[in-house]
């Protein structure tokens, strides 16, 4: 398995609809920085945002997720509350050939505000926009921007094809357009 160069990451890009829109060099000026990088693709925020809210008084269950635990927000810039939580979506869309794997790192600006994003592996034949999970682990409002860089994907390639893949299994969270809460 091997990381996967700006120059591999663009012609898969161009030629096979894999990230979409797709964006050819890093944007940076006055914005958190998004677009292709040297082995990787710097993915951003959509103005979609799910906010936990505890007015219902719900308990968080991943078998039977309330969807009454968010406030939707659809804003240029969303706060996320001190030690709170968010769910955002991917502006770009996604489609993972069937020998590749992605990982994804927060940003290091957000994480130096105590924002962590985690986003989990993007699966051979995955194809969607990504729900981000945005954390706020400081004592403070937080604000995410909406259409600016938030995570980067690394892109590794297998030297053989998967026997199985998220798209044989028709994932869960397969072709998903929206914020997607948890299913079981």
């Amino acid at each position: 398995m091997s990381i996967k160069s700006d120059r591999w990451i663009k012609r898969m890009a161009l030629e096979h609809g894999m990230i979409s829109p797709f964006e050819d060099r890093q944007v940076r000026e006055g914005v958190v920085s998004f677009g292709l990088s040297s082995y990787g693709y710097d993915i951003r925020v959509a103005d979609q945002f799910k906010v936990f809210t505890n007015i219902n008084n719900t308990v968080i269950d991943p078998k039977a997720f309330d969807p009454r635990s968010f406030v939707d927000i659809t804003a240029d810039v969303c706060i996320v509350p001190p030690n709170s939580f968010a769910l955002a979506r991917t502006v770009e869309y996604f489609r993972i050939p069937r020998d590749v794997l992605t990982i994804c790192l927060g940003k290091s600006t957000y994480a130096r505000c105590g924002i962590i994003v985690n986003v989990t592996p993007f699966e051979p034949e995955w194809e969607g926009t990504a729900t981000l999970e945005i954390s706020n682990t400081t004592p403070l409002p937080a604000k995410i921007y909406a259409n600016e860089g938030i995570a980067q994907v690394l892109f590794f390639q297998s030297d053989e094809a998967c026997e199985i893949s998220y798209g044989d299994k028709q994932g869960k969270y397969l072709k998903q357009l929206e914020v997607t809460l948890p299913r079981i």
